[in-house]
């Protein structure tokens, strides 16, 4: 597995067949996409390449090095407060590689990341409580819940529950 800059050409099969799957973007904030959607969804995030300002993210691709560097996921790295030293994390990960770790393997490489190089203090995860396997990923992490805001949004004819989760640096790799 290794992480890097998604591809535009290269990467959009892959990217649409995750993408355009309802099961997938079930707990996400969007529906499953059109073609046109991954499309321009794929431009304007592989141009996404500094985290420097608040609102500046990554979204980098996660790939099977032993598979022709095969897309089955991407990352989101989200630079939330540059004063507070916090930012955002997340994943999605193609159905056929759910369960095998590579989003925590990934998640483990953007948190060194965030406490190393860029200095950052906190790191959390909003999520769908009912992703059962984000929270997994959440846990093995060392993250904690910190929240479970109950009927937070309207989201897709319903309303639907955020929980938060996080982890300081001085949590991390204790």
């Amino acid at each position: 597995m290794r992480l890097d800059p998604l591809r535009d050409d290269a990467d959009f099969d892959a990217l649409y067949a995750i993408q355009s799957d309802p099961a997938v973007c079930r707990y996400l904030l969007y529906d499953a996409r059109s073609a046109e959607e991954v499309a321009a969804a794929l431009e304007r995030d592989s141009a996404k390449t500094r985290l420097e300002r608040v609102g500046d993210y990554l979204q980098p691709a996660i790939r099977l090095r032993d598979a022709d560097d095969l897309l089955i996921g991407t990352m989101y790295f989200h630079l939330t407060s540059v004063d507070d030293r916090t930012a955002e994390i997340g994943w999605l990960v193609s159905p056929r590689f759910q369960g095998q770790g590579y989003a925590r393997e990934c998640a483990e490489v953007l948190l060194d990341l965030a406490f190393g190089e860029l200095d950052l203090h906190r790191v959390y995860a909003e999520l769908d409580p009912r992703n059962t396997a984000s929270v997994r990923v959440c846990e093995r992490l060392g993250m904690r819940r910190e929240a479970h805001l109950v009927e937070h949004m309207w989201l897709k004819g319903e309303w639907t529950d955020t929980g938060t989760y996080g982890i300081l640096e001085r949590e991390w790799r204790v």
